[in-house]
């Protein structure tokens, strides 16, 4: 796990360097907090004797240039870049404190001044002290919220027993490519990401999707790098590498959720540079105003509360924090965000649009009926005929023909020049023959007589040769076990749930009717999705599309929220901003809720980190004095580190 912490300014600082830094700064402001005076009085602990103010400079000195010095270098960073922020602030009221500390000692001490000036020593001590403090407790924190990812790592085992030929040999992981055979036994964790080719165990997934129910594996599922297996041995075909695997992506994840900033983070930076403006008018107007009514000395306390009061120290960790823990929470319930706008978006959305194959229902066709309508072709002949039209395609009612065929022992016809219809379906020649698979819209459109069909609540697709059909294929689909319980509680959510289908009206109004939606659209080509998403959007509503197929990309791109089942294809996870691991319908739920819980965290932590100086400013500049309340330097510090912890302890607080 790193331990680094990128500064504002842009330099990095070590964890056990601020550790280190401030237990040597405490030893440095020892001498000075038992022998300065605090806010102009002594303490009882407090004691002086000839020389002590000497020695209070020197330890100033030294605690100012080391236990000062991250700050004052974050400032020169903010400075170059023009952007004065945080560590301008700090360095600010340090400096202001040290400097005119040191003016107080040199008219009270060498000029012998006959009216004795307040110094602020005992301040600065404890303004170092607490700003080191908070941030080696920050950087805890920070690490703490991302460590149960970090440490997924580890759930990787080192060696992989890879199967060569006959052989198993034990090799590192990072020597295992894609396309690599290899053999997890019983009890041993998966090392990569991949599909099972023999063997049946269950696996327990709960150290990486947080799933608690074991899962039971079989020839043909896929498994994710980092799961445990259960008692029996399966042989493995990676599909991910290490780099590239689940564990990996989340890894990176976290590694750039901190540079993937939502508007809420942008708007929080922008609030950091306000309230350096504001802090530094309101001061000056405090020194002018207390050293004109007072003394100048009371005038530069003044300046100094402020300046220290106002530093945006816990408006720097609010939206981190909360980033963190939500990415944290994310990729232990098998949800992906890969873009963090979305956490801005998510409590505006009012309609969501789903995928039917694939998102709603399981995806796993099978054929019910296939029947040829000439007698060129036996039903056997026929189903070979689509087989080689389908065999280059991974499409789910693809893999249900080949599955077929498998079952019948029979083999695909040889097909050339296959060619993908988009929305429509395919076409290819197979002994000098052009044939077209296609589905009943684009068949329509063609202006060709539909057979009468015994069945139209299947998945129907025609065989047109020489502009007629010669057959049909109908197959059928399932609902996922959790689809039904989604729909629900979208719309006790008040969001309108609308089905997508490139099916037929009479399949699309079967499967609505079992989940329970009211709307749907059937016959849809993959522009025509995109359109009703566009139609939404006219009208002034906020989309979530959610689906898994190539024909999908486009509608994810376009909504205002893309969300992709992780099973689905690599084109629609890379058009989404996000990816549901487990492809379990229900995860939608899931995300929604965090979404919107990071998004209040968020918005209050804002408060926290900022807010507060609406208050807090007009203390620390003195404006309710007339009332006895006027605040110390010190005081400002302590409500200024206050406010970090607070938001710490909130952030931490967020769950799904």
């Amino acid at each position: 796990m790193s331990d680094m912490k990128m500064m504002p300014g842009g330099q990095m600082m070590h964890m056990e360097n601020f550790k280190q830094k401030f237990w040597t700064s405490l030893v440095l402001a020892v001498p000075i907090l038992f022998l300065s005076p605090a806010m102009g009085f002594h303490l009882p602990f407090q004691f002086q004797f000839p020389g002590s103010d000497i020695i209070v400079v020197i330890f100033a000195t030294a605690l100012f240039f080391y236990g000062g010095q991250p700050f004052l270098k974050g400032a020169w960073e903010e400075l170059k870049n023009h952007r004065p922020e945080m560590m301008t602030l700090i360095a600010l009221g340090i400096t202001t404190s040290y400097a005119y500390s040191i003016y107080a000692f040199i008219q009270n001490d060498l000029l012998h001044n006959s009216e004795m000036i307040m110094d602020f020593f005992w301040e600065l001590a404890t303004l170092i002290l607490i700003m080191l403090l908070g941030h080696w407790l920050e950087m805890k924190s920070l690490m703490s919220a991302q460590s149960s990812v970090h440490t997924l790592a580890s759930l990787l085992p080192a060696q992989v027993h890879l199967q060569k030929g006959d052989q198993i040999k034990d090799v590192d992981l990072n020597e295992v490519s894609v396309g690599a055979v290899f053999e997890v036994r019983a009890g041993e964790s998966i090392p990569l990401d991949g599909t099972v080719l023999t063997g049946k165990s269950s696996v327990n997934e709960s150290l990486v999707t947080g799933e608690s129910q074991a899962v039971t594996k079989k020839t043909g599922d896929s498994v994710i790098g980092g799961s445990l297996n259960g008692q029996q041995t399966l042989t493995i075909k990676a599909t991910k590498s290490v780099e590239t695997g689940f564990l990996a992506n989340v890894e990176k994840l976290v590694q750039e959720s901190q540079h993937n900033k939502s508007k809420l983070q942008t708007l929080a930076n922008r609030v950091s540079g306000w309230l350096f403006y504001a802090a530094l008018v309101i001061g000056i107007i405090a020194l002018i105003v207390w050293a004109s009514l007072i003394d100048f000395a009371t005038g530069l306390q003044r300046l100094v509360t402020v300046l220290v009061i106002a530093c945006p120290h816990a408006l720097g960790l609010a939206i981190p924090l909360v980033n963190t823990r939500s990415t944290t929470l994310s990729a232990q319930n098998g949800l992906l965000i890969r873009n963090r706008q979305v956490i801005d978006i998510s409590p505006k959305i009012d309609y969501v649009l789903l995928d039917k194959t694939g998102t709603l229902t399981q995806g796993k066709f099978q054929v019910q009926v296939c029947r040829s309508l000439t007698t060129q072709w036996t039903d056997e002949e026929l189903i070979q005929i689509i087989g080689g039209l389908e065999a280059q395609s991974n499409h789910p009612i693809a893999q249900s023909v080949q599955h077929y065929l498998q079952e019948q022992h029979l083999q695909p016809q040889t097909a050339t020049k296959v060619t993908n219809l988009a929305g429509r379906g395919l076409k290819g020649i197979i002994d000098n023959q052009e044939y077209q698979l296609l589905n009943q819209k684009a068949v329509k459109e063609l202006d060709i007589d539909l057979p009468k069909l015994s069945n139209e609540n299947l998945t129907t697709s025609y065989l047109i040769a020489n502009n007629k059909v010669v057959g049909y294929l109908g197959v059928g689909d399932q609902l996922k076990s959790t689809a039904r319980e989604l729909i629900k509680q979208l719309q006790a959510q008040n969001m309108t749930p609308i089905m997508l289908t490139g099916d037929n009206q009479a399949v699309a109004a079967d499967i609505a009717q079992q989940l329970g939606i009211t709307e749907f659209k059937a016959n849809l080509l993959p522009q025509d999705k995109q359109t009703e998403i566009l139609k939404l959007q006219a009208a002034g509503h906020q989309v979530m599309m959610v689906g898994d197929g190539i024909n999908d990309a486009p509608s994810l791109a376009q909504a205002n929220i893309g969300v992709a089942i992780g099973a689905g294809t690599d084109i629609a996870i890379e058009s989404a901003d996000v990816v549901l691991v487990n492809s379990d319908p229900l995860d939608i739920v899931k995300f929604l809720r965090l979404a919107r819980n990071t998004h209040r965290k968020t918005v209050q932590n804002l408060w926290w980190g900022a807010g507060y100086n609406i208050i807090a400013l007009p203390l620390a500049a003195g404006i309710f004095a007339f009332a006895g309340i006027v605040l110390s330097p010190a005081v400002g510090a302590i409500l200024m580190s206050l406010s970090t912890i607070i938001v710490a302890i909130n952030a931490s607080l967020l769950k799904i």
